[in-house]
């Protein structure tokens, strides 16, 4: 077996991922990606000097191409594909192989079918902020994955940020946290800057403290240690304003109004699986 890592379909997530495993050192010649279109394939290869980038209106079998002798193959198409993927590719896996998936909604046991018996599966959810190196990424192993070749995704994984091991039940309730956080925290700073707005701040103005202020919290929380609930109490200056602010905002029921927009969330998400299956 190879060192070589597949990522069959490279648009912005599985992108993050190769360019996070470069940047930590991963050999490019080891690295191959498989694309629809020639201009993707010649754009990849010029942004990842190295690595080899297949299109698919070139070599119509450029995910067997890729998928055969590799080490590590990452699924990066849209869930609704994932499983037609998993049938095509599976006549050039070695029994070894590890076949990733970051398609959202598709459980263990969907790919599993799809795939030779016995073939290793780990199920992924990342985010979108691994396109920064800052994103949280998830794993849940399938039934034949050894703890060795868990370690080994896991490490190619690190290079798009944080790594947590879940059990594939809590991945939907991941996903309603992580998965879709980063548009909770987007729609934050849009009410914001629309708050300013009427408070009588330019529009632009407006919108730059937002996106500033929410950023810079962002990094405040990214410290070792850092507590939401502590630094939240740092700001909030007895019978100041900050406190008049969070006052209203529990009595709005803003709290409760997040816990139910996650459990929506995670609610469709099932929903979803249960479609695709």
């Amino acid at each position: 077996m190879s060192n070589r890592i597949a990522f069959l379909g490279c648009g912005s997530m599985n992108e993050a991922i190769l360019g996070g495993l470069l940047k930590a050192g991963t050999d490019p010649g080891d690295v191959v990606a498989t694309v629809r279109r020639a201009e993707r394939a010649s754009e990849l290869a010029g942004r990842y000097q190295g690595i080899t980038a297949i299109a698919g209106e070139e070599e119509p079998d450029n995910n067997r191409q890729a998928a055969k002798g590799s080490a590590v193959v990452i699924l990066g198409v849209k869930p609704v594909g994932i499983t037609d993927l998993a049938r095509e590719i599976s006549p050039a896996l070695s029994p070894d192989t590890v076949v990733v998936s970051v398609a959202a909604a598709v459980s263990i046991a969907q790919l599993e079918a799809a795939l030779p018996a016995g073939q290793p599966v780990i199920r992924t959810m990342p985010n979108t902020p691994a396109k920064l190196g800052r994103g949280v990424v998830s794993v849940s192993p399938g039934t034949h994955c050894t703890p060795e070749q868990l370690q080994l995704v896991k490490d190619i994984l690190r290079g798009a940020g944080t790594v947590v091991e879940v059990p594939e039940e809590q991945v939907d309730a991941l996903s309603a946290i992580s998965g879709s956080g980063p548009a909770y925290a987007f729609y934050l700073a849009e009410a914001m800057a629309n708050a300013g707005e009427e408070l009588g701040l330019d529009r632009e103005l407006s919108l730059l403290l937002a996106r500033e202020t929410v950023a810079g919290a962002g990094l405040m929380l990214a410290e070792p240690g850092a507590n939401p609930a502590a630094l939240r109490k740092a700001v909030t200056s007895p019978n100041g304003t900050t406190e008049r602010a969070i006052a209203t905002f529990d009595q709005q029921g803003i709290p409760a109004i997040i816990a139910a927009g996650a459990k929506a969330a995670a609610d469709r998400a099932a929903e979803i699986t249960k479609q695709l299956g």
